[in-house]
């Protein structure tokens, strides 16, 4: 059964038995993190009747509301809580203890509680990481990335790629004080990794064969939409990376599969990060940190519900 959408409202009559997990967002009816973490609880609960009682919820809540949400889910003792846009970044502000990840990052999208306060961390990293290297066989150690965007999903790529070691970094967007403003933030995380920025429509012809091309811009959400980059004006790359999920192949994919690219979308991206974030939460509440998730779960459950929408 799909999960209501809840407000703030409901938290007045909440206390229910169980342990409790949620995701915040504006808007959030269409977040397919619900079914696809409470599969995973439903497969845990198997083997393990202390899942049987865990419940993961979906709240609407307005940007205005978030400090306040925060507090009351503490109050109504939920373990954790998911955050997607727009308050990913809103939460820095809010979270008093915040982990190295996500403060580079600036971001947060999984919240753990630890006694009378939340601890910040961000999964997306790891998502994006552990994606590529599942459907692409594609390490970020060793990789020279090309990188298209410059907003909050690329930053939180970027410093993914940094923190595993690429052996360069090429930030690609239109707009070049945006591009300029990202190159500035993660320099001091560079280390000795090239990193260097480009436009779009004037890509230098010495760039290197096998490159690993991460889109991290909404090019391809509409059907109307072109593709960030033509990726027949590069040398071969070695795979190619759409963070979007739905829809499934967007243009830069099909692109991509024309020339005989490897490539995959976001949406295994999305479940690792889920999965992530669950073992933060079960780590916290049993204190066992190598719990088995099942991805495979994660995966079926999150392909149905988008099916379904």
């Amino acid at each position: 059964m799909n999960e209501p959408v809840l407000s703030l409202s409901d938290l007045t009559t909440w206390p229910r038995p169980g342990t409790h997990l949620a995701v915040l967002g504006h808007p959030i009816k269409h977040s397919i993190s619900p079914p696809m973490h409470n599969a995973a609880l439903a497969e845990l609960a198997k083997a393990d009747p202390r899942f049987a009682d865990w419940k993961y919820h979906r709240f609407e809540v307005h940007p205005d509301e978030l400090p306040g949400a925060l507090e009351r889910l503490l109050a109504a003792g939920f373990l954790g809580i998911n955050l997607t846009v727009p308050h990913k970044i809103l939460a820095v502000d809010l979270i008093a203890r915040i982990g190295p990840a996500a403060r580079d990052v600036g971001a947060v999208n999984t919240l753990v509680r630890d006694n009378d306060t939340w601890l910040g961390h961000n999964t997306d990293g790891h998502g994006l990481a552990r994606s590529l290297l599942d459907e692409l066989g594609a390490a970020l150690a060793g990789a020279d990335v090309l990188l298209l965007g410059a907003g909050g999903a690329a930053r939180g790529a970027a410093v993914e790629c940094l923190q595993r070691g690429v052996r360069s970094l090429r930030i690609v967007n239109r707009t070049a004080a945006t591009r300029d403003a990202l190159l500035a933030q993660l320099a001091p995380l560079a280390g000795g990794i090239p990193l260097s920025g480009l436009a779009p429509t004037d890509l230098p012809g010495n760039l290197p064969t096998g490159l690993l091309v991460i889109n991290a811009t909404s090019a391809g959400l509409k059907p109307t939409d072109a593709p960030p980059i033509d990726l027949a004006s590069l040398p071969r790359p070695r795979a190619v990376f759409d963070m979007i999920y739905n829809p499934a192949e967007t243009k830069l994919l099909a692109q991509a599969r024309a020339l005989d690219i490897p490539a995959a979308n976001g949406l295994g991206m999305l479940v690792h990060q889920g999965a992530r974030s669950l073992q933060h939460w079960i780590e916290a509440a049993t204190g066992r940190a190598d719990a088995p998730i099942p991805t495979d779960v994660m995966r079926a459950a999150a392909e149905a519900s988008l099916a379904a929408h």
